[in-house]
Parts: C-alpha cells; sequence; structure tokens
C-alpha cells in the first residue's frame, strides 16, 4: 500500500536525512586503499549511534530472505551490485577499485535510504564516466519526479541517460517507498514508460536508486543470500536518494 507523509513525518525525515547524508560523507573519507570493509562497518555504526539513531539495515529481513542482514551498511565492491555484507569475507579495498556505500538510517521511528559509489584512490577514466554518468541518472530520475507525473517517467529519464553509454540498467532491481518501513511501495524501477505506473502524489516519499553496470545489465545472487553481483563480472556504480514528492517536483531529503 502507498502511504503519504504527513508534514510532521517530512520534517522527521528531512532531519534525519541530513544526519544520513553525514554519515556517508564522513564514511567515503574513509574509503582508502587497504581500508577493510570491516572497518567502514563499525565506523557506520558508531556514527549511527553516536546521533541517537538505529540502523533501518541490521538485523531486517527483507521478503524472501532466509535470515536478516547481518551489518548496518551495505558495501559492494567493483562487480558486486548492491547489498554486500562488510562482516562476512575477508573483503579490503584495493587501489582502483569502486565501493558503493548503502545505508538505512532510523531517526525518530522514520526511515531514510542513501547511497553513494566512491573511487578507491586513482580509478580509470573508464570507472570515472560509470560513476559520473549514474549519478546524474539519479539527479534526472528525481528531476522527472513530481505530483502528477508517474513512476514511469522516472524509470524511463534515467534509462534514457543510460543509453548512450551501452550501460546495463538493472532490472531485477529497484526504488521504493520508504519512511515507515524500508520498503514500501510503489516500486519504482530505472526502466519504464512516460506516463505509465504508479501516480506519483505530494506526500509520497520514495528512494531513487539508479544501478548500472559497465557490462550486461544481468545480475546473480551470491551464496550469501544477499550479495547481488553482475554476471559478467563487470563493474557496477550505484547512487540513491530518499526524496519527497511535491506539486512542483521533488525534494531531496537525504542532503
Amino acid at each position: 500500500m502507498i502511504t503519504i507523509k504527513t508534514k510532521e513525518d517530512i520534517a522527521i525525515l528531512r532531519e534525519g536525512g541530513k544526519r544520513h547524508a553525514e554519515i556517508l560523507r564522513q564514511l567515503a573519507t574513509m574509503v582508502k586503499p587497504g581500508v577493510h570493509s570491516s572497518e567502514l562497518e563499525a565506523h557506520a555504526r558508531e556514527l549511527i549511534s553516536d546521533g541517537g539513531d538505529k540502523s533501518a539495515f541490521l538485523d531486517y529481513t527483507p521478503v524472501g530472505s532466509k535470515r536478516p542482514y547481518p551489518a548496518a551498511l551495505c558495501v559492494s565492491v567493483n562487480d558486486e551490485v548492491v547489498h554486500g555484507i562488510p562482516n562476512e569475507k575477508d573483503k579490503i579495498l584495493k587501489e582502483g577499485d569502486i565501493v558503493s556505500l548503502d545505508l538505512g538510517l532510523v531517526h525518530k521511528g522514520l526511515i531514510t535510504d542513501a547511497a553513494i559509489t566512491v573511487p578507491v584512490g586513482k580509478i580509470s577514466p573508464e570507472l570515472e564516466k560509470l560513476l559520473e554518468v549514474t549519478k546524474k541518472a539519479m539527479m534526472i530520475g528525481i528531476k522527472a519526479a513530481k505530483g502528477g507525473k508517474r513512476v514511469g517517467d522516472i524509470g524511463n529519464a534515467i534509462e534514457r541517460v543510460a543509453a548512450p553509454f551501452k550501460y546495463g540498467v538493472v532490472e531485477e532491481l529497484a526504488g521504493h517507498g520508504v519512511g515507515y518501513d524500508v520498503h514500501e511501495d510503489p516500486y519504482v524501477p530505472n526502466y519504464g514508460e512516460p506516463g505509465k505506473g504508479e501516480a506519483l502524489k505530494p506526500g509520497m516519499v520514495i528512494a531513487i536508486e539508479p544501478m548500472f553496470n559497465l557490462g550486461s545489465a544481468r545480475i546473480k545472487l551470491d551464496s550469501d543470500g544477499y550479495t547481488f553481483r553482475t554476471a559478467d563480472g563487470k563493474p557496477s556504480a550505484h547512487f540513491e536518494h530518499t526524496v519527497v514528492i511535491t506539486k512542483s517536483g521533488a525534494e531531496i531529503l537525504t542532503q
């Protein structure tokens, strides 16, 4: 069921979103060659706790999963598209890697969701372009989100950004409603037809999150039950903001 958030809810989400953005900013400064993903996880938990908030991901069990997610942060490196677990493998960042940091935050009972993809040291021009275009697609998708439009308008705007570069647009994973729960309706794919899909109404809060692969759009699920990888082993980038729909556009809450 799609929910419309109250003015009071949005004020809390706006406050939590600012905290959320600052945590991601601080985590991004830690990303260097030789850093263990477990160090990022530990610092994420510390920053969340210091603010008096909670992780939305830790111990959360999505529909269809056999166990709760065991971390506060998703750390997905190179060909890991999303949901990489930071504390189950000896995942050490190397020069030239790219790493997605995906965080869910509970502030005063309400949830925001956001992600960034960060270079580890100096990366190739090809990867720089992948990060640049994926982030641009997120912002263009956000620009397409406003009261009176539809979910398909967001997806179409995003996939049009990827097309000239022949990036694989991940179809099995998508953005979503958020706020009262980690995953709410509507489902917000990164592809679509203008004017199709659920109507966007003021007060709806959604996470917009393009995932672009350097190669094929196909993905596969690891044996850990959470980590999605590109099927061809090529790198993937992921950016995400939580926004609230208004009559004139979308306000970014996680910045």
